[in-house]
């Protein structure tokens, strides 16, 4: 499903669901105006994510929120500075777009055709224009946002989004519902299931969590995920411990049934890297 409607998620919440990538964009709408969560892949993305609130709702957008750096969920952001709108994030995006996002897009830039699925020659890397270093409660419609700085799991720049009167939770591609969780660029796959262990403290029986891609799931959906990411982390914690290299990490049939093996290599690579491990085969 993308490039669908708004749907309505919660009281004055909705999900839109875009191609490519099946990113979830979310929209809260307050007495006074609305905030839009996410930005997309690029300015064109951006703008049709403008149109769509325009077109759909007779509110101005007054902020934007990042849930993390990656650049199908903020390449978007430099059409929403140059309409005055402020953008909300972690206040480590703009070390993550050095360290990763820059490289990626540069040499897209400079060879189209390495990943012609990508259209990025307009984009300029934009940062939050309001950085989130700690919980930080927001109303710049008008309506309560909780917004919470998430150690590195997914990456180092997670940020949960919660609407409290509504009892929802935009959580980025720290839950992932269309397809299992990935790893690279940035991923800290052993802090991972201690980030969701964490919210899970929060996330009470009847909130609805929206992932960065896919359906709505619920707090059952995230104990599972957070599960099977400590099967992965206990794993990669012995195979290090036992100073197997990373080459000849093997997996067992449970994470197998989960993610693809090159999801799984990539893991490694994160893991062994952070641990300052060589990953030498």
């Amino acid at each position: 499903m993308g490039n669908g409607q708004w749907i309505e998620v919660g009281n004055g919440v909705f999900q839109r669901r875009y191609d490519p990538l099946d990113v979830s964009i979310g929209l809260v709408l307050g007495p006074t105006g609305a905030v839009v969560i996410d930005t997309r892949n690029n300015p064109a993305e951006a703008l049709a994510i403008i149109e769509d609130v325009a077109e759909g709702f007779s509110l101005p957008i007054m902020a934007a929120i990042n849930t993390h750096a990656h650049y199908d969920h903020s390449f978007g952001n430099q059409v929403f500075k140059a309409e005055g709108i402020p953008i909300y994030g972690h206040h480590l995006i703009a070390r993550h777009y050095a360290n990763y996002e820059k490289p990626h897009l540069d040499k897209v830039k400079n060879h189209p055709g390495t990943e012609p699925d990508k259209s990025w020659q307009e984009v300029v890397l934009t940062p939050p224009t309001v950085p989130v270093q700690a919980p930080t409660t927001i109303g710049p419609g008008g309506r309560e946002i909780e917004l919470l700085p998430l150690a590195p799991g997914h990456t180092d720049t997670d940020l949960a989004v919660r609407i409290p009167d509504a009892g929802i939770w935009f959580l980025g591609d720290i839950v992932e519902e269309s397809g299992p969780p990935m790893f690279g660029s940035g991923a800290h796959p052993l802090g991972w299931p201690l980030v969701l262990e964490s919210l899970l403290e929060r996330i009470g029986e009847s909130d609805a969590i929206i992932p960065g891609h896919g359906t709505p799931v619920d707090r059952a959906f995230v104990v599972r995920q957070q599960q099977q990411l400590e099967l992965l982390a206990d794993e990669l914690s012995a195979a290090h411990a036992q100073e197997i290299p990373a080459g000849k990490v093997r997996f067992s049939a449970g994470l197998l049934q989960i993610w693809p093996a090159q999801f799984l290599r990539e893991a490694v690579q994160d893991v062994y890297a952070q641990l300052g491990t060589s990953t030498r085969s």
